[in-house]
């Protein structure tokens, strides 16, 4: 019962805006077809639907992307930072946040291998950051700091400003942990 609420505006979304009866989107290593007169998303690397919450957010991309994009500001704000995220922050840093610190803590140059299957770049900041295109036009930095005498190891996910004319703080959530959990 959980999604059938937010599948349906999805639909009925892309539906409005006149989409072709085919689209395809890439999120991360994978590319997915979205066929909207059967209403299914479908992994084309597996050939598997989708799992619904991933569905839900390709779909919403999809949507946005029909109606123009927003360009990138160049501003990388944390989730914290997004308007609109109280009460919602200790599901993303567990979801998130933690995967990454329990992965890459004790070796943060481990997370360079990625690159190798992820589409991103190494980039500036912390100990060791790159970003990462989750979707075309929707980077996702990670940055990672390594342990010293005072502090353990930590870690941060920022999203281009412009995160917030596209996605809803549940879908900014699915994205981190999806982010996370290719890490």
């Amino acid at each position: 019962m959980g999604y059938e609420v937010a599948f349906k505006k999805a639909w009925e979304d892309l539906a409005n805006l006149k989409s072709p009866k085919n689209l395809s989107v890439k999120f991360l290593a994978d590319e997915y077809n979205i066929d909207t007169q059967g209403e299914k998303v479908l992994s084309l690397s597996c050939n598997t639907p989708a799992k619904d919450f991933l569905s839900i957010l390709i779909l919403h991309y999809a949507a946005q992307k029909l109606k123009g994009l927003p360009a990138l500001t160049g501003q990388w704000l944390t989730f914290r930072e997004l308007s609109g995220v109280e009460g919602y922050y200790d599901a993303y840093h567990k979801r998130s946040i933690e995967p990454i610190i329990r992965k890459y803590g004790k070796n943060p140059d481990g997370i360079k291998e990625v690159l190798g299957r992820l589409p991103g770049k190494l980039s500036e900041g912390g100990d060791i950051s790159l970003v990462i295109e989750a979707f075309a036009n929707i980077p996702v930095l990670i940055k990672l700091w390594k342990s010293d005498a005072e502090f353990g190891p930590d870690a941060n996910m920022y999203f281009d400003a412009s995160i917030k004319d596209i996605f809803c703080t549940e879908d900014i959530i699915v994205l981190g942990q999806m982010v996370s959990s290719q890490l």
